[in-house]
């Protein structure tokens, strides 16, 4: 990727001597993180070297009578004006100069401070647009002109305030082990920002089902990522998430794809430990038979901070773990507890973030023998 604005730019931090080596760089990081723990080979999925973005997110900057792009400048000191971001896919692209003209053209642009964008591999787009201000009906009647022209949803928030021009979501088609899977991706909801990669991730995560029966259980679904694909893999899932709208995503998907044999449970992962252990009582799991299900497997992908002790004992109870971090940090920790009672059989980094420090990893484990 050429960027005129490496060396300034924040967002870019690992960018010396091109794709390949910022790759290799985290390659041997990360390989030499795990080697007391794991001492085989760790597949790699790698990105595109740009336009591999489909979600980004930009602060709008008043210079006199002009609004413009910025970024958070290297280190934090100060911004950086951009008026291209090669990350972004090329719908996003094409979308930024046109976007911001009309809205100067709409008069649209007092108080406006961010703009967010999320887009499908096809060209869908849902814009947020971030005020400092109360937004009124000529605001919305301006985002309907631009909304039309430009071809485009838009999303218009300020404290408290949600309006949605069109809808509030994409549609996007990942193809994962030749079948296409569709999923509805909503703004302000967590999706992979990468979709290409995340093909990869999700067909290195179903290949290590391969001879493994039962059912399967999921926390921290999302909107069901990985479990749709997974599906095919197991008689039943069984998958939990916190976040409602991402509940309510999942099902949705569920239904975009066909799939009937999933039951999806809005229940953090501790909260499900708790029931399951019948330390609490839930009526969100009074409709699960959970005796009904042969859980042998266990997949995991939690947030950064990674899975709490608990969590991880509960995980150690299944005879096959599949774990994807987006922290190799807290991915450590939590091996070191699950490799008491588990032996790594796999690794893989997943190259989500070209040209940042960041990485994701998959780690498939099985229970160690007791002989």
């Amino acid at each position: 990727m050429n960027c005129k604005y490496f060396g300034e730019c924040g967002s870019c931090r690992n960018y010396e001597n091109g794709y390949a080596a910022q790759l290799s760089k985290k390659f041997e990081l990360n390989k030499e993180r795990f080697i007391d723990l794991y001492s085989g080979e760790i597949d790699v999925c790698e990105s595109p070297d740009s336009a591999y973005r489909a979600r980004a997110e930009f602060k709008i900057w008043h210079v006199g009578d002009t609004i413009q792009y910025a970024m958070n400048a290297l280190e934090h000191k100060g911004v950086v004006i951009i008026d291209e971001c090669p990350q972004v896919n090329e719908h996003i692209l094409k979308l930024m100069p046109v976007l911001l003209q009309a809205i100067k053209d709409k008069h649209i642009d007092k108080k406006l401070f961010g703009a967010d964008f999320l887009s499908s591999s096809s060209g869908e787009i849902v814009v947020s647009l971030l005020y400092h201000k109360k937004l009124d009906e000529e605001w919305e009647s301006m985002a309907k002109e631009i909304s039309q022209e430009l071809g485009v949803y838009i999303i218009g928030r300020s404290r408290k305030q949600k309006i949605t021009v069109g809808q509030d979501y994409v549609t996007e088609t990942l193809h994962v082990r030749d079948t296409d899977y569709k999923f509805m991706q909503i703004e302000n909801s967590f999706t992979q920002p990468n979709p290409r990669v995340n093909e990869q991730m999700i067909s290195w995560a179903v290949s290590q089902f391969e001879g493994v029966s039962g059912d399967l259980l999921e926390l921290y679904c999302g909107a069901g990522n990985f479990t749709i694909p997974f599906a095919s893999k197991f008689d039943k899932v069984l998958a939990t998430e916190i976040s409602k709208s991402s509940i309510a995503a999942a099902k949705n998907n569920m239904l975009l794809n066909d799939v009937s044999n999933i039951e999806f449970v809005r229940m953090s992962a501790e909260e499900f430990v708790q029931a399951l252990d019948g330390v609490r009582e839930f009526r969100r799991m009074g409709e699960i038979d959970i005796n009904s299900y042969e859980l042998k497997t266990i997949f995991v992908d939690p947030p950064r901070a990674g899975m709490d002790e608990e969590s991880c004992g509960f995980a150690a109870r299944h005879e096959n773990i599949l774990y994807i971090s987006c922290n190799p940090e807290t991915l450590h920790r939590d091996l070191t507890f699950l490799t008491k009672t588990h032996e790594i059989k796999k690794m893989a980094i997943f190259d989500q973030f070209p040209y940042t420090n960041h990485v994701e990893m998959g780690v498939k484990l099985t229970k160690r023998s007791l002989v």
